[in-house]
C-alpha cells in the first residue's frame, strides 16, 4: 500500500536504512508544472506514457524515446511540438497499442538532480494523469535528495513501496518492477527451451509495449551475468 510522505520527513526514521544498506523504493510524485509531460498527460488523462530512455545532447537538452498509447501513428507529433520545452519530435513506429515518439527537449530538474548526485535514472518511467511513477536505487544520503526534491515538487508525494539490501556487490540489484518481471516472464516460460511465449505476446499480456519489455528483460539479463562474472573489464 502506498505510504503518503510526512512534510517533515527527513530520511531519518525506521523506513530508510543505515549507509551501509541500499534503498530501492518506487516514488509516485505529481510531476512539475513546466514540463511538457505534465500538461500533455493533463490534458489526456487516459492515455499512458512511458519513458524508456535518455541521454544528453548538452547540458541543457536531452533525448528520449517515448511510449505513448491511443491515437494513429504521429497522432500526437504536432501537439508534443507546440510544448516550449520541446525542440523536435520523431514518430518512430506503432507498438503494441501505442505510438513510439523520439522527443528533444529541455532537460527536468530530475535530470539535474541524478547528475549531481552521480546517480542512472531507472527506467522505464510511468506517467499518467499529470503524475510520474519512479524507482529509485541509491544510498541514504542520496534518497534524502532526491526525496527532498519530491516534497518540493509534490508535498503530498506517496512512497509506493521501500525496502533496502546490504550492499553487497555479489548480489543483483534488481529493483520490484524488475523481479516482478523476472517472475512473470519465467513464469510464462519465456525462458524456457524451447520458449513458451514470445516477446510479442508476453508484452501484450502484461499491457507493455513490446519495446519496453525488451528493454527490461536486456537489462535484468546484464545485471544477472555482471552479479555472477563481474562488469566487464576495459580495455587494456
Amino acid at each position: 500500500m502506498a505510504r503518503r510522505l510526512d512534510p517533515s520527513f527527513t530520511g531519518s526514521t525506521s523506513d530508510v536504512p543505515d549507509p551501509a544498506r541500499l534503498v530501492i523504493a518506487t516514488l509516485n510524485v505529481r510531476m512539475s508544472t513546466g514540463t511538457w509531460t505534465m500538461k500533455f498527460t493533463r490534458a489526456h488523462p487516459g492515455a499512458r506514457v512511458e519513458i524508456l530512455n535518455r541521454s544528453a545532447i548538452n547540458g541543457d537538452l536531452g533525448v528520449s524515446d517515448y511510449w505513448i498509447t491511443g491515437g494513429v501513428p504521429g497522432a500526437w507529433t504536432r501537439e508534443i511540438q507546440s510544448y516550449p520545452d520541446v525542440k523536435k519530435v520523431d514518430a518512430l513506429a506503432e507498438v503494441g497499442g501505442g505510438s513510439l515518439y523520439r522527443v528533444s527537449d529541455r532537460n527536468p530538474p530530475v535530470v539535474h538532480l541524478y547528475r549531481k548526485l552521480g546517480l542512472p535514472l531507472q527506467f522505464p518511467m510511468r506517467m499518467q494523469a499529470g503524475y510520474i511513477r519512479w524507482e529509485v536505487v541509491s544510498r541514504q544520503d542520496e534518497f534524502r535528495a532526491i526525496l527532498a526534491y519530491a516534497r518540493e515538487v509534490d508535498p503530498r508525494v506517496e512512497v509506493v513501496s521501500i525496502r533496502n539490501r546490504p550492499l553487497r556487490s555479489h548480489l543483483p540489484m534488481l529493483t520490484e518492477t524488475q523481479q516482478a518481471l523476472l517472475t512473470r516472464a519465467m513464469s510464462e516460460g519465456y525462458f524456457a527451451v524451447p520458449r513458451g511465449i514470445t516477446l510479442t505476446e508476453l508484452a501484450r499480456r502484461l499491457n507493455r509495449s513490446k519495446s519496453a519489455i525488451s528493454e527490461s528483460i536486456a537489462t535484468i539479463e546484464k545485471k544477472l551475468l555482471e552479479s555472477v562474472m563481474g562488469p566487464p573489464e576495459g580495455p587494456a
